[in-house]
């Protein structure tokens, strides 16, 4: 699960300045829309500073916004809990989260979303809150002091935080966003807090009141640099931010190093002058950074009086129940992490699917000051958490011939990719997918990557055995092959042991894993060698590929598989694609066809033959909607769309209409 971020305290009129050697850059406090996620302080998919908009991606949905737009926070179970709130005051008190409504590493639109959390925090008196004096920024966590119960003040408590991260695009290459969201108890006089991201997977143990699994370098875990200023791993980061009464003032980058690496020159991003550790001579502090790139890279906006708090409705600090924000009571931000120098994918070569951080404490200051004593935090979440890949079967011992065994993965993930091998064993099925099948016994072992072209993320094994009391099944295969003709593949096979096979079931499968029966042979006669064949017809599969198996089933019950074959067929339409609507109305979807996993281009022309909008989309195989929302703002008329999907292009004409 994603940790929740409270960092979603930004205001209509919001200035982020940040001090860059005697340098202050505004950053944008308008609504504005990053990787088509909506920064607008308000929580609603499909709805964008003010009024609707199809296709804008948020926090939640609302009923009565529908739109292709996507909400990224499971909302599994709001109905009871606010059900509960209603019925039962103590509960008022509790905590939840809430992870991402799809899996880790899903692309979704066009862009991969990494992951993303909802958390309410503890209300009334509280141990997830810092003791009075003595906790501060620097420290490591191992020193943090929190109380058996302890009430906070309006202007520190937080309600509830939220954080998603995502890339603009589909692929890693595509700027990383951090999106985060932050509501607290009071809306006036001036506020400070804290995001800090751990390399670590850092955690609160609220029996005892202390935090666990910080990292190794004073509590922390330091990023380090080669002598040509090359990040070879990366570490803490904390974003700090001050309002005051009705704007964002401040908002600044740090990350926690040695000392001795400030006199390295980093090719990232660079040293802004500030370092703070436990002490003025810690070896090791938060180091304030600046991007070596010009412009904006931060957003942030504060709510305006009723603004929709979500399906969990809000809980403040009195306890009552309320449905909406009042006026700058919610903030929400967006930092382009790319930007900053702190994409792992971008800023280290050797960690191209690297994720940048794991977990995330939220957290509220007295005073501006970086160092101020701490107030309020929200207990540390786990981000990107992956299950690995774990082995199971039905069938552990199987005889040498004769029988087989399905090995599965349990709770596989759908957005990641699973390959199978074996040593000493025989795979008869895919060794890619969420199973496979086996008929030797042997040693069995799964990879599995995050996404294509990662590096293995989990592996697991798992051993067939021999069964005791096998008897070798009397037939054989001696060939199987296949053919095609226009819509119709026929199979041939021959086998020997004729006489004691009772039947033979024809299996297909579209994906090379998952297979289903689609015929029965019966036996035909008591000769020792006898030949087969079977005829499928293919016209309305939608695929370019098909993959077929035989089984036999002998007279006492036994089973053999034959070999798998895979056979091309030529009704599939590759890389056919549409556009609907047309006329447009802004928003148009492209409907592409494809035959396989694949990154395509879309190019957009006007009239003149004027490129005005370029993007890449990526495309699994089978039928992909990619959405465009780009016209915004541009004249009406005649527009070119031109798809290049590598092997061929295609075109098609849209009228943008007023």
């Amino acid at each position: 699960m994603l940790l929740s971020i409270p960092m979603r305290t930004f205001i209509p009129v919001i200035f982020f300045i940040l001090t860059i050697s005697n340098l202050a850059e505004a950053q944008i406090t308008s609504p504005v829309i990053k990787a088509n996620f909506g920064v607008d302080a308000d929580l609603r998919s499909n709805f964008f500073s003010g009024s609707t908009l199809n296709g804008n991606d948020d926090w939640f949905t609302q009923t009565g916004t529908p739109g292709s737009g996507i909400f990224v926070i499971d909302t599994t179970g709001a109905a009871a809990i606010v059900s509960g709130y209603n019925s039962n005051m103590a509960f008022r008190r509790t905590t939840f989260s809430r992870g991402m409504s799809y899996p880790v590493l899903s692309t979704v639109n066009g862009h991969l979303l990494l992951d993303a959390a909802f958390v309410r925090d503890f209300h009334g008196d509280d141990s997830t809150v810092f003791a009075s004096g003595g906790n501060k920024n620097g420290e490591t966590p191992a020193n943090w002091n929190c109380p058996v119960a302890q009430g906070i003040p309006d202007k520190n408590d937080i309600l509830d935080m939220m954080v998603h991260v995502r890339r603009a695009g589909a692929s890693f290459t595509d700027s990383l966003w951090m999106m985060g969201g932050l509501s607290l108890d009071n809306t006036t006089g001036n506020r400070y807090f804290d995001f800090e991201m751990y390399q670590t997977d850092l955690v609160y143990d609220r029996a005892i009141r202390k935090f666990e699994g910080y990292g190794p370098d004073q509590g922390h875990t330091s990023w380090e640099f080669d002598a040509d200023g090359n990040i070879i791993r990366p570490g803490d980061i904390i974003f700090s931010a001050e309002y005051q009464s009705s704007s964002l003032t401040f908002i600044e980058a740090r990350i926690w190093v040695s000392q001795a690496s400030l006199s390295i020159t980093p090719n990232a991003f660079s040293w802004s002058g500030e370092f703070d550790g436990e002490s003025s001579g810690a070896m090791y502090g938060y180091a304030s950074i600046r991007p070596n790139a010009a412009g904006a890279y931060y957003t942030g906006l504060q709510c305006g009086d009723n603004t929709w708090g979500g399906p969990f409705s809000i809980v403040l600090q009195d306890e009552s129940i309320v449905t909406n924000y009042i006026a700058n009571q919610y903030v929400e931000f967006s930092v382009n992490l790319t930007k900053l120098g702190l994409d792992p994918a971008a800023s280290i070569s050797s960690n191209v699917c690297g994720m940048p951080f794991k977990s995330l404490l939220v957290k509220t200051r007295a005073s501006a000051s970086f160092t101020s004593e701490l107030k309020d935090f929200v207990a540390p979440f786990i981000f990107f958490e992956t299950p690995p890949a774990e082995l199971y079967t039905v069938a552990p011992s199987i005889c040498e011939e004769g029988s087989i065994s399905t090995i599965f993965i349990s709770d596989p993930l759908s957005t990641s990719t699973y390959e199978w091998l074996t040593p000493d064993g025989h795979i008869v099925s895919s060794p890619t997918g969420s199973s496979i099948t086996v008929d030797t016994p042997g040693t069995y072992i799964v990879r599995q990557y995050l996404l294509a072209g990662c590096a293995i993320y989990s592996e697991d094994t798992i051993n067939i055995t021999l069964s005791n009391g096998c008897i070798a099944l009397p037939v054989d295969f001696l060939n199987f092959t296949g053919t095609t003709d226009k819509n119709l593949v026929k199979l041939n096979w021959q086998v020997t042991g004729n006489k004691n096979i009772l039947y033979f079931d024809i299996e297909r499968s579209l994906d090379g894993v998952n297979y289903s029966t689609i015929g029965r042979i019966n036996n035909r006669s008591f000769i020792e060698t006898e030949a087969y064949s079977f005829t499928d017809e293919v016209k309305d599969i939608n695929t370019s590929k098909v993959h077929y198996r035989i089984k036999i089933i002998t007279a006492n019950g036994g089973s053999k598989y034959s070999r798998t074959i895979s056979l091309s067929i030529k009704n599939f339409q590759e890389n056919n694609f549409s556009i609907y609507p047309n006329p447009v109305r802004d928003v148009f979807n492209i409907s592409f066809l494809s035959i396989e996993k694949k990154m395509i281009g879309i190019e957009i022309y006007d009239l003149s033959g004027k490129l005005i909008i370029k993007k890449n989309a990526l495309v699994q195989t089978g039928n992909n909607t990619i959405p465009i929302n780009d016209l915004s703002g541009k004249p009406h008329g005649l527009y070119l769309v031109v798809v290049n999907s590598g092997s061929e292009t295609t075109k098609e004409k849209i009228l943008l209409m007023k």
